[in-house]
């Protein structure tokens, strides 16, 4: 048994994960702001970095998964910098705090594809540079802060998460009303690649990452398989039983989500985990389709 500290733990990974991690026995505790009394909580303050140091002593890992939501909506001012101060800079301070540990933790830190930026059909894997742009800037300035703990020669692991899918969360909640409709289709032209990732090949490459002792450096969390964003649609719509005919024009987009829209919505990379794949992991849901049906089998919304 381990004990493994969870920031972003009431999310829709964080939660998932902290299940997974107590099915098999692990401690988990997680970080939180305020009030700290439940045993299996332990004090955090993003801004300052300051953490209850005595808990944090118990600690063999921690999975670090908090951070603004990117795609929530219209990239404001505020909202950008909000994106940035929970990324790289609550990250350092976190790893500062961490490193003052007399037993530095392992961590595995979740950074994403948006290190890639807009890259078309070129197929990317961990050696590909950054892009370029506002989301590539701050998933560099995020993988970089975890430097203080690495300067104590701890194990750290970057994991690029792409779109995250599963229940009761995450981008596929979002998407499954519309389809029910008869209102889903591609976004733009649909060329787009879309590198994805089944909530529970997720939280498996993050119990890998941890349990694995040589494991260190940049993970791409994303399937083996990445489609189209048509592609994606077509799987969406089967696997609810519905068609998927009507296009969201990428200029409509544009003008309800502004930047973030050409980022994240018409954004292509086309990642493919070669480390994972090498170090051994297996994906149990690499296919679009099977996975799909795998997640939405038993729903309200594949029934119906």
């Amino acid at each position: 048994m381990t004990t493994i500290g969870i920031t972003g733990a009431s999310g829709f990974v964080g939660t998932a994960l902290a299940a997974r991690l107590r099915n098999s026995g692990h401690d988990v505790l997680r970080f939180v702001r305020g009030d700290a009394t439940a045993v299996d909580a332990i004090r955090w303050e993003p801004a300052t970095g300051s953490i209850d140091m005595a808990k944090a002593a118990t600690l063999d890992a921690v999975v670090h998964l908090a951070g603004e939501n990117v795609a929530a909506g219209r990239w404001s001012a505020p909202r950008m910098q909000a994106i940035r101060d929970s990324r790289g800079p609550a990250t350092e301070k976190l790893c500062r705090s961490l490193a003052a540990l007399r037993r530095p933790p392992v961590l595995v830190s979740a950074s994403a594809i948006g290190f890639y930026g807009h890259r078309g059909d070129e197929v990317l894997d961990e050696g590909s540079a950054p892009g370029s742009g506002f989301l590539p800037e701050v998933a560099v300035a995020w993988e970089r802060a975890t430097a203080p703990l690495e300067a104590r020669a701890a194990r750290v692991c970057h994991l690029r998460i792409g779109m995250v899918l599963g229940k009761g969360g995450g981008a596929l909640d979002k998407m499954v009303l519309p389809f029910r409709l008869g209102l889903g289709g591609p976004l733009g032209t649909g060329k787009q690649w879309t590198s994805w990732i089944a909530l529970d090949d997720l939280c498996s490459a993050i119990v890998f990452l941890l349990e694995d002792q040589v494991a260190r450096g940049d993970f791409l969390g994303v399937s083996p398989q990445p489609v189209t964003n048509r592609d994606f649609t077509k799987a969406l719509a089967a696997a609810l039983h519905r068609i998927a005919v009507l296009p969201v024009p990428a200029f409509a987009l544009r003008l309800l989500f502004g930047e973030m829209a050409e980022a994240v919505l018409l954004g292509s990379q086309r990642a493919v985990p070669r480390r994972l794949l090498e170090a051994g992991f297996q994906f149990a849901h690499p296919e679009i389709g099977a996975a799909l049906r795998s997640i939405l089998s038993g729903s309200a919304a594949a029934r119906s």
